[in-house]
């Protein structure tokens, strides 16, 4: 898996854009340890260029990655080594790159002629490389394109390996590096990738391993791990202090746990936002029902006193004047005469009364008709 995440870093530094490589990297919390202190291993031909060792970060911490002589992409190319910078809450990597003129790599002193400004370790003349034998180990190869000229640091000598923060190197890039920087770039060649994967796969070269002081500080030949080309350290920049418990997780993050944490951040935001919102609107939504309830128990209210103060008259007796002035008595029934009578008719049905103050007296029944009378006798 550490294997595969490399060569991908590798392929992407491929195919970024030349002026975007010293900004690619890894950012971490915890300080790379100090550059060890080697010496530098022979040339192995004309043409190759020192490229020096640096300390990288995988998932299992810092690990050295060896200085070696590498060619370059193209004549007329120099190589400016990549960075540690404190960011303000990181360190960050900034990588490496081929150009032109050297730019700016933090003050780092790599040594062998990058002293932290520049590099006096040769330059081209007619496309061809003149190598300083000051600081260049050429050895017994036979190299016409050569010259000797001391190099003084400008900076002060140490072995700190990073830019920065709590310790770092306080330089700050010129105007002719930050030029050089904005000039045209190549990324690392592929034999420089591969180098890198080779030391990321090595566990000797863990600073957890080796604290500080690599078996391994330096090659002639880029991934050549093994051999008479090979040089260890001869001691640790400084005394190595191993990452407490609570960071070592900390120390193996790389570009691609960076990630993780980004979107962990994002959605514990976005979790934080949604839970605002909903606070937010479950507050709403109690303060109207509240307020609706406030105005219904109002509205009650005052239809209750309303009802109160409106009280519905009680239905007063009918005054005696009310009462009909006139009573509609009826006729009393005349008395039946003594004699026998006819049974009377059917007596007709009153009419309505047209005027509520005049009585209107039923009419008397017709009298029976008188039985005959007995013949009376003659008098005598």
């Amino acid at each position: 898996m550490r294997t595969s995440r490399f060569l991908l870093l590798a392929v992407l530094l491929m195919a970024v854009p030349a002026a975007l490589i010293a900004q690619f990297g890894v950012s971490i919390t915890i300080a790379p340890p100090a550059l060890p202190v080697y010496e530098q291993p022979m040339i192995p031909a004309a043409g190759f260029m020192w490229t020096p060792g640096y300390w990288a970060n995988g998932d299992d911490g810092y690990f050295w990655v060896p200085g070696t002589w590498v060619e370059p992409p193209e004549a007329g190319l120099l190589w400016t080594p990549g960075y540690w910078g404190w960011g303000g809450d990181a360190f960050a990597w900034n990588g490496g790159y081929w150009g032109t003129e050297i730019g700016f790599y933090g003050g780092v002193n790599y040594g062998f002629g990058y002293g932290g400004v520049g590099y006096g370790g040769g330059n081209w003349n007619n496309g061809g490389f003149y190598y300083n034998t000051s600081v260049n180990n050429v050895g017994s190869v036979h190299i016409t394109n050569v010259y000797n000229k001391t190099v003084i640091n400008t900076t002060t000598y140490n072995h700190v390996s990073y830019n920065g923060g709590a310790g770092g190197v306080a330089a700050r890039p010129t105007a002719a590096e930050e030029t050089a920087g904005r000039g045209r770039h190549t990324a690392p060649t592929s034999v420089q990738a591969e180098h890198v994967r080779a030391a990321s796969g090595n566990s000797a070269l863990r600073a957890s391993v080796n604290h500080g002081k690599p078996a391994i500080a330096a090659t002639a030949k880029p991934g050549e791990f093994t051999g008479k080309g090979v040089v260890e350290a001869k001691e640790a920049g400084a005394p190595y202090k191993a990452p407490v418990a609570g960071n070592k997780a900390a120390e193996g993050k790389g570009t691609e746990n960076k990630a993780a944490e980004n979107k962990a951040a994002e959605n514990k935001a976005a979790a934080t936002r949604t839970n605002e919102n909903k606070a937010a609107e479950n507050k709403a939504a109690a303060t109207r029902t509240n307020e609706n309830k406030a105005a219904e128990n109002k509205a009650a209210a005052t239809r209750t006193n309303e009802n109160k103060a409106v009280k519905p008259k009680e239905p007063r007796p009918p005054a005696e004047s009310a009462k009909p002035t006139a009573a509609h008595a009826q006729p009393a029934p005349r008395p039946a005469p003594s004699r026998a009578q006819a049974a009377p008719r059917q007596q007709a049905a009153p009419k309505p009364e047209t005027h509520p103050t005049t009585a209107h007296a039923e009419p008397a029944p017709h009298p029976a008709k008188e039985a005959p009378k007995s013949e009376e006798h003659p008098r005598q």
